[in-house]
């Protein structure tokens, strides 16, 4: 009787070898069109079929060329992952060291940018190209513990002959997505790998935990800049009369007067100072400040006209929202939860209760609080564009989806019952 998918994982802990013949033979049959043994986990059935689509050779890797050392350095320190390394470091290094494994950091193109861990795995890692300044979409070279992590938006863990990739069949790779929690952008991957012998189930868990400690010090150091913005907002906010806020580049409030709290405003993505239109705010007067914006609304109505509203799905891992009307355009990235939203509304134009998204996202109507939750950040950036009772965009809005051109590469990180029928249906609306 074959094994389920999820005993080849648990097999792997007390007999790597026989795991490793089990997944050889799967890799074997399932890219030669035959009925495999064992099921392949979810993820990685998705990940190969990504790769067969996308024309990976399984049999050769391809290597694009490394960055140079000043690119690699200039990453460095432009990266927001800068400031967690000491994180990683202290949660992943010495462990991963001890077991031969070594810690990878990488860029969220991709690009690894920092190796630390067992000197004889790093040598082993050269020698099929997992050096610094190596380019690891799975785009590129398969299935891995880098690039696959950053299509799936989670973490996974990618066994022995679960590469798609022949030549990296003898590692156990483990990466976990790490995420601006200002915005849900993606900012890199963490990943421990080492020899197929060394794998462990915990090592997914273990990743995974260390890359969420990485996100909540980036949530501390930008609550502490909000405190420093704060202390030169708050007084020039006291001299001024009506409505005003003080926000930092993201569009994150540190002081509000005349005018209820909000936690976020949504910024065009290239801000200027002038006259601007704003969600929520209407037209606004922006003015610089040291570290951020100081924003004042005005008191003229809004200008009346049609608004177009285009959300970008076409691209594997950058989604985003455009508004264009009289005032100006403006454009919003979108974290993997807000696009599926945002396509549902799109498909349905006239509306959605919060039972019907939840029946849409989960398979379950009765989860409405998470997606009441999610549309409240949502509607912090599209304020009066988006409706509620039902949730659906504003009347008189031209609504544009803008989609990849295979249809099983929207929004591929989704398991959301609405979303996966319409990756499947070859027709899509």
């Amino acid at each position: 009787m074959a094994h389920p998918p999820t005993d080849v994982t648990q097999l792997a802990a007390v007999d790597a070898a026989r795991a490793a013949r089990v997944l050889r033979d799967v890799r074997s049959a399932t890219l030669s069109g035959q009925r495999a043994p064992v099921a392949p986990r979810p993820v990685i059935e998705q990940s190969w079929g990504r790769m067969l689509r996308g024309g990976v050779d399984p049999d050769h890797d391809f290597r694009t060329g490394l960055l140079s050392r000043e690119e690699v350095q200039r990453r460095r320190e432009t990266s927001v992952l800068r400031h967690v390394l000491p994180v990683l470091r202290q949660g992943l290094v010495s462990v991963a060291d001890a077991a031969h494994h070594i810690m990878v950091v990488a860029d969220e193109d991709g690009r690894v940018l920092w190796r630390e861990g067992s000197p004889p795995v790093l040598r082993k890692a050269d020698g099929t190209g997992f050096e610094l300044g190596a380019d690891w979409r799975e785009s590129v070279i398969g299935t891995n513990g880098i690039g696959t992590p950053v299509v799936a938006r989670r973490p996974v863990q990618v066994f022995a002959s679960e590469h798609f990739v022949r030549s990296q069949t003898s590692w156990t790779c483990t990466g976990a997505p790490i995420t601006d929690p200002r915005d849900g952008r993606l900012i890199g991957v963490v990943d421990v790998s080492g020899p197929l012998d060394t794998m462990h189930p915990a090592t997914l868990a273990w990743v995974d935990s260390v890359a969420k400690l990485a996100e909540a010090r980036l949530r501390e150091l930008h609550q502490a800049s909000l405190e420093q913005l704060r202390a030169v907002g708050a007084p020039v906010l006291a001299r001024l009369g009506g409505r005003a806020l003080v926000v930092d580049g993201d569009g994150w409030t540190a002081a509000v007067t005349g005018m209820p709290y909000q936690n976020r405003i949504g910024l065009p993505r290239s801000l200027t100072a002038g006259r601007r239109w704003l969600p929520t705010l209407g037209l606004c007067s922006v003015e610089p400040l040291a570290g951020g914006w100081l924003v004042r609304a005005a008191a003229e109505p809004v200008p009346a006209g049609t608004t177009r509203i285009v959300l970008d799905l076409s691209q594997p891992r950058r989604w985003s929202v455009t508004v264009s009307g009289i005032a100006g355009s403006w454009s919003h990235e979108l974290s993997p939860r807000h696009a599926e939203l945002l396509y549902l509304l799109a498909v349905h134009r006239g509306g959605r209760s919060a039972a019907g998204l939840a029946e849409d996202m989960f398979g379950d109507p009765e989860r409405r609080v998470t997606v009441r939750a999610e549309m409240s950040r949502v509607r912090r950036y599209l304020g009066g564009l988006l409706e509620h009772r039902p949730y659906r965009f504003c009347e008189g809005a031209e609504v544009e989806v803008l989609r990849p051109a295979d249809p099983h590469d929207l929004l591929p990180h989704s398991t959301a019952p609405a979303v996966t029928g319409k990756r499947l249906s070859a027709h899509l609306p």
